[in-house]
């Protein structure tokens, strides 16, 4: 899977932005506010960083070469995978898909976090 076809298709989802918060080689995509994935742009061979369930994402280790503990991430939340040619295309984006759900599921679950104004805190 090339670059482009992994933006196209994370960037056909609902309420996702591009962010460059980390310098010109780092692409942030997020939802609601939180990030899905993180692409470091100046790797070889090209490699994200998804969320994932922690059963799912211990699993994948064992099972792909191409997906590895979050690279500076939280490790048990976290997956770093290649796009090496050992990923398949199909699970590529089946878990770009699961790492977009969990975080809008998150998001919709927790209140809103937003300080009281001093209307409010009367």
């Amino acid at each position: 899977m090339t670059l482009s076809q992994l933006l196209d298709h994370a960037l056909a989802k609902p309420e996702v932005e591009e962010l460059l918060p980390f310098g010109p080689d780092v692409l942030v995509l997020k939802t609601n506010g939180k990030m899905f994935l993180l692409l470091p742009l100046d790797t070889d061979p090209l490699r994200f960083n998804a969320k994932c369930d922690p059963e799912r994402a211990a699993q994948l280790r064992e099972e792909y070469t191409g997906i590895l503990p979050g690279y500076h991430m939280n490790k048990k939340y976290w997956n770093t995978v290649l796009l090496d040619g050992s990923v398949p295309g199909v699970l590529v984006r089946q878990l770009i898909d699961h790492s977009y759900e969990l975080i809008r599921a998150t998001a919709q679950k927790s209140p809103s976090k937003k300080k009281p104004t001093s209307k409010q805190r009367k």
